[in-house]
């Protein structure tokens, strides 16, 4: 796995499949890309997919310190940059979204086009997202009551019951306290895209899910009103759309990609 230094921190990244057009991937809270794994299949037959392990994720290794939203998007250029695959294509989820964006309008030449689902710009435009985040954090010296309240917020209740107890119990027990998982949340409170957004330039697809209790979908809809010329889509899922709609979700990055 190709591993390169950006300040600090010793990102790794894999490199899956081998098309001709490039793919990076960007996670969002918690342990890193393999959030992608399930739905890799979709992708590789048009692209190479690039998946960095950002700070904070179990695989990166930095400092420690507080992470900024800069720091983030310059590991996420880095790596197109390191792979010799630029421009790229760029899909981040949740955090990943926000660290997406902030990659497209700090390198515009880095990314062709963008697809941020279920991002939002700042936790300050709304009091839900903020005490969301902060009770989150608050939890971090229970780890069953942290899983438990990240598989609540991040699906919608059609969802659990269709999955079943032991599926949220597996699901629960993935969102762990871990030093880096609560450095991101951190992030997540602090960080604001706001002085970035007229800088995108890339054409953007910005993706909501209208029961999301993560980041209630209005973020998600500003964060489109924000982009200048953004396309918006909307999937009645809680959060981790990638999850409950794979193959729809998928469908529409695919056919997105294809077209802007």
């Amino acid at each position: 796995m190709p591993t390169i230094t950006v300040g600090t921190a010793r990102i790794p990244y894999r490199v899956v499949g081998d098309g001709p057009e490039t793919l990076v991937l960007v996670h969002g809270t918690g342990p890193g890309s393999g959030m992608w794994d399930g739905m890799l299949d979709s992708f590789t037959n048009r692209y190479t997919v690039l998946l960095p392990d950002l700070s904070g994720s179990a695989a990166a290794e930095d400092d420690g310190g507080e992470l900024t939203l800069e720091t983030l998007a310059a590991q996420v250029n880095a790596v197109i940059d390191d792979a010799g695959r630029g421009p790229a294509d760029v899909l981040g989820f949740s955090l990943g979204a926000v660290v997406a964006t902030a990659a497209a309008a700090l390198r515009p030449d880095q990314v062709r086009r963008l697809v941020a689902a279920a991002g939002w710009i700042s936790a300050e435009q709304d009091e839900y997202l903020r005490l969301s985040m902060a009770t989150w954090l608050s939890l971090a010296d229970h780890p069953t009551a942290f899983g438990g309240y990240a598989t609540l917020t991040a699906f919608s209740r059609d969802f659990l019951n269709r999955i079943g107890r032991e599926a949220v119990e597996a699901n629960t027990a993935y969102m762990q306290p871990t030093p880096g998982t609560l450095r991101h949340i951190a992030l997540n409170l602090t960080l604001d895209l706001t002085p970035l957004l007229p800088r995108v330039q890339a054409p953007t697809l910005v993706i909501g899910c209208a029961q999301d209790a993560t980041v209630p979908v209005e973020n998600t809809r500003r964060l489109h009103a924000a982009i200048p010329d953004s396309q918006y889509a909307e999937f009645d899922t809680g959060h981790i759309v990638l999850f409950e709609e794979t193959e729809a979700f998928t469908k529409t990055v695919v056919d997105y990609l294809a077209t802007a």
